[in-house]
């Protein structure tokens, strides 16, 4: 069974992923996951110095998901590159780092110095809609996405460069296609919609940040849409993130253009989400007599093919 994708010029054993900001840096999950098992490991985003996030509560479930106002807290880049990114060397996975900042001088910072320290793609977090300033600023705005792309594809020799682009915009397939023209290598979405909820015994919003991001199968056919309006639009490889809880909704991605996909809530729920989702690929796969997994991505039948090369 051949379960190798590739995005851009980096081929990953199998498409399951981690998706930033809900699998730590690796060892939080450790015990429960063979990270050896896994196409690639997304860790939590990395900004040039260590952040404390937003205040409590963050966290509060809602109908099928949950959401989210973390606020991007993170350990920092020199901490990453001392202690966590040496850790996941260890594994036989592939390394993406999810960076971010306020302006484009510090993603391009960020991207210099992960760029040949044994980080196999960095993926460019545009899409955060939890902090007041940076990441979703560049990602709802054609122009300023393309400049913050150019630029830390300009700041890179080796690293593979992800864009993760926000759901909050008119035209997904724009966006999509700015990120390609700019020198993305691939895309990653969905990233979480902002969204509210209240406590109506204390009249108070359940996050203390007011409103969070909403993640889980409650925005899967939001993400399953836009996944497939951007591989239409692109050449480049997009990565499915949104709502995936197991190997059947990963084959709905894979079958709507994604070459790969990410789990996030998922993790929360199932710490052995996505070393199952890998075995269940692999049944499915059995199961319908086909050989190679790249013989359904995009295969969404009543559609015109997609755009995408990654075959």
């Amino acid at each position: 069974m051949d379960l190798t994708v590739h995005i851009g010029r980096l081929p990953l054993k199998n498409p399951v992923m981690t998706a930033s900001g809900t699998f730590g840096y690796g060892e939080e999950y450790a015990e429960f996951v063979d990270l050896n098992l896994l196409g690639a490991v997304v860790v939590k985003g990395i900004s040039l110095n260590p952040k404390e996030g937003n205040p409590s509560p963050r966290i509060c479930e809602t109908p099928c998901g949950m959401m989210n106002a973390i606020g991007l807290q993170n350990v920092g880049l020199k901490k990453f590159l001392k202690e966590k990114l040496p850790y996941l060397r260890q594994f036989d996975t592939r390394v993406v780092v999810n960076i971010l900042g306020n302006t484009i001088q510090e993603y391009v910072r960020l991207a210099k110095a992960l760029d040949g320290a044994g980080v196999d793609a960095i993926e460019l977090n545009v899409s955060c809609p939890n902090v007041k300033k940076g990441g979703i600023l560049f990602g709802t705005d054609l122009r300023a996405l393309a400049r913050l792309v150019t630029r830390v594809k300009q700041s890179v020799s080796s690293t593979v460069l992800i864009t993760k682009l926000s759901p909050n915009v008119s035209s997904i397939p724009g966006f999509a296609k700015a990120a390609e023209d700019a020198g993305s290598d691939a895309l990653s979405l969905i990233n979480t919609i902002p969204a509210m909820a209240i406590n109506i015994e204390t009249w108070k919003p359940k996050l203390a940040n007011v409103t969070g991001g909403l993640s889980g199968p409650a925005i899967r056919p939001v993400a399953v849409r836009m996944v497939w309006e951007a591989s239409r639009a692109v050449s480049i490889p997009v990565i499915g993130v949104g709502g995936i809880m197991h190997a059947d909704d990963a084959i709905e991605f894979m079958l709507a253009g994604a070459s790969a996909i990410q789990i996030g809530t998922g993790n929360f729920l199932n710490p052995g989400a996505t070393a199952q989702a890998v075995s269940g690929i692999v049944t499915y796969l059995e199961r319908k007599g086909i050989s190679n997994i790249r013989e359904i991505i995009g295969r969404v039948d009543g559609t015109a093919p997609h755009n995408n090369t990654d075959d």
